[in-house]
């Protein structure tokens, strides 16, 4: 059996797959034989964590947020997540409306009616005796907090982390690759097995948990439509069937068709819900409470960050309840959503990626929340006289009790359920391809039994767990990861600033004074070209009479000094000639040039009193380099001054990597062949 034929039965890492199936497994049949005990042993260290330490949460993820901010308006926040010339894969409304799917759409449908109403009802608060109305607006506060900018920078951080380092250092897309510049080459041993391990069961947890509780919802749901006459078990095991086959399909898609195409659709459908609700609801009401809540957000932004509730012992319990608990769920939900994003990402600029991660979708979760939570508490209030407020602990029905409060209720809660599914659906197949990546150290080629391998195993336990009491257990589980990956994020923040940092000074170095040349004696051979525009055989000819010649000579001068130097000439339709000078533990340094279309504008072609051109699609011959700079233009250069230029580059390129503070971004290539 050749090794081509065993690559294609599998794509799996054992270091990697192996201890996590260990774990995942052992965990799940832990939890399944001793519930209680599970329960109880992994609860009383979650509350050990959140009681004790909860200081870590709120100071770390304030730290991500401050340190997100501060790149994103930095001198770093112009570089590119690729290439200088990366262009974005996938537009700016598939982009956002991915980020959105896989980060919380599924979560903002639960939550969205039952977070407001449990603020509004929570016995600490109400019994401080405040009014109705400060209650309603200390509920869309809190909501706003757990919803905002502090969820996005700890996905943004992870995310940003793990997009630069692969799209720029040219990196496996994989939480290892975060610690190249304090593990260097040390990521692709034990230590990066571990992080990966890590992540592997991390979104595992997260997703399996996420998909039990969540297929009570739309149980209930399916069951007030007439759907099906019960939320029994055996038609939850239809449900999780039908989402984990779709979603296997979709992940098998890729995510330009599959995840792109579910998550515009259901962009579409909650835009239609919130509208609905806006406009056949207390519309004034709504838009005045977004502006006031807005401001009140942003007025309470640092008391609520960093407030501990030391001097309120009486509301510690809830703090602990909700704004801990929500920290740790999205920091155990991170390596999940922040691969996801890495994913859907490149091409996009380090501030473009900052500034659309924290702020769009938080936009997004206060209009959400304000127009369902605040409608729910009006409705509850004016309407229901305290219905809802009754059922504020079953957090399964309420969404579509509230709905009945709504003419067309029928149709509204269809298109939740709907979207609900969408949404299941979204973020299982974007685990699955993410979990199959991590597995697969980034393999693009995996075989569809992976895809499927992965789908049935969080189907199957996410439904053994439910029905026999153990995925409460689970879901402290994957609470508690949420204190040692906090850890591991801080260190990801020194590593990216150090990368960054490198990259920058790397990109933005002057050329030696040394090398500027003067080359003013060819004014009139210059001048001529000037006005001269050529089509792609002249350019072709260029590269074959002026550039080629000055690389064989350049060649044939490096070698006569001991230093080998090969040369490329691409005779086919994309004509392009290259110098390049290898080396067995930095960067290769390449200098080339390449026939590039240039469109000149109409009015240059209609005018009279110019130099004179036929077409506005010209050619000209631009420069590319091994680190994929930005090129230029080279057309009017002689012989000569081509064979100075690719000195100049040179002397550039030995001045860099003879500084021991460029080594890293200069090792990043080799890194990656030997990956």
């Amino acid at each position: 059996m050749t090794s081509e034929t065993k690559t294609h039965k599998t794509t799996f890492v054992k270091a990697v797959v192996v201890p996590s199936l260990i774990f995942i497994i052992g965990v799940s049949v832990f939890s399944i034989v001793f519930p209680s005990m599970a329960t109880t042993t992994l609860e009383a260290a979650q509350t050990y964590i959140f009681t004790n330490l909860n200081w870590v949460f709120v100071l770390t993820v304030t730290v991500f947020i401050v340190f997100l901010v501060f790149l994103g308006l930095s001198k770093y926040g112009k570089i590119r997540l690729g290439a200088d010339n990366e262009k974005p894969e996938y537009s700016f409304f598939s982009w956002i409306s991915m980020l959105f799917a896989a980060g919380m759409g599924i979560g903002l449908m639960y939550f969205g009616v039952a977070e407001p109403m449990a603020h509004y009802t929570e016995p600490s608060l109400v019994e401080l005796g405040l009014s109705q109305s400060q209650l309603a607006k200390d509920a869309q506060l809190y909501t706003f907090f757990h919803w905002g900018i502090h969820i996005w920078a700890i996905y943004g951080l992870v995310g940003l982390s793990l997009a630069y380092f692969a799209y720029r250092y040219k990196l496996p897309l994989s939480l290892r690759s975060c610690f190249y510049p304090l593990l260097k080459d040390k990521v692709n041993g034990k230590f990066g097995n571990l992080i990966d391990v890590f992540a592997l069961c991390s979104t595992f947890f997260g997703l399996t948990t996420t998909l039990g509780f969540g297929v009570v919802q739309l149980s209930a749901g399916l069951e007030s439509l007439g759907v099906i006459p019960s939320a029994s078990f055996g038609y939850q095991i239809l449900i999780v069937a039908v989402v984990m086959l779709i979603a296997i399909i979709s992940a098998s898609t890729g995510l330009s068709k599959g995840v792109k195409n579910l998550s515009r659709l259901n962009i579409i459908i909650v835009v239609l819900l919130m509208a609905f609700v806006l406009f056949l609801g207390p519309t004034v009401y709504l838009l005045g409470s977004f502006s006031e809540g807005l401001g009140y957000y942003m007025n309470s932004f640092l008391d609520l960050t960093f407030k501990t509730y030391t001097f309120e012992p009486g509301r510690q319990a809830w703090y602990h309840s909700w704004t801990i608990v929500y920290w740790a769920w999205w920091i155990s939900w991170a390596p999940y959503v922040g691969l996801f994003i890495a994913q859907i990402s490149k091409g996009r600029t380090v501030r473009q990626f900052i500034a659309a991660v924290m702020i769009l979708p938080t936009i997004f979760n206060f209009m959400w929340m304000t127009i369902f939570g605040n409608t729910a508490i009006w409705v509850d209030q004016n309407i229901a006289n305290g219905a809802l407020s009754a059922i504020a602990d079953n957090s399964d029905i309420l969404l579509f009790k509230f709905f009945e409060y709504f003419p067309f209720s029928t149709i509204t809660s269809a298109l939740a359920v709907f979207a609900i599914c969408i949404f299941f659906v979204t973020s299982a197949d974007s685990g699955i391809f993410v979990m199959n990546s991590v597995a697969s150290n980034n393999n693009k080629k995996t075989p569809l039994w992976q895809n499927i391998f992965w789908g049935a195993l969080i189907g199957a336990l996410s439904l053994i767990l439910l029905n026999l009491g153990g995925l409460k257990s689970l879901q402290t589980m994957t609470l508690i990861t949420a204190l040692p990956f906090t850890i591991i994020m801080l260190l990801f923040c020194h590593s990216l600033f150090k990368g960054l940092y490198v990259d920058e000074k790397y990109y933005s170095r002057n050329f030696s004074p040394s090398t500027e040349y003067w080359s003013g004696v060819f004014w009139k051979e210059r001048l001529n070209k000037i006005l001269t525009y050529g089509q792609r055989k002249d350019i072709d000819m260029y590269l074959v009479n002026t550039v080629l010649p000055a690389f064989n000579e350049l060649a044939k001068e490096f070698k006569e000094r001991g230093i080998e130097a090969i040369v490329t000439d691409n005779k086919e339709k994309n004509k392009y000639v290259e110098i390049t000078i290898e080396h067995g533990t930095l960067k290769n340094f390449s200098y080339g040039v390449k026939t590039e279309p240039k469109t000149i504008s109409d009015f240059l072609v209609a005018e009279v009193n110019a130099p004179q051109v036929k077409e506005s699609r010209v050619f000209i011959p631009v420069t590319f380099f091994s680190d994929d700079r930005l090129g230029y233009d080279i057309q009017y250069f002689t012989k000569e001054e081509v064979i100075n230029d690719v000195l100049k580059q040179y002397e550039r390129f030995l001045s860099l990597i003879e500084q021991q503070s460029n080594v890293l971004y200069a090792s990043a290539e080799t890194l990656e062949e030997r990956s």
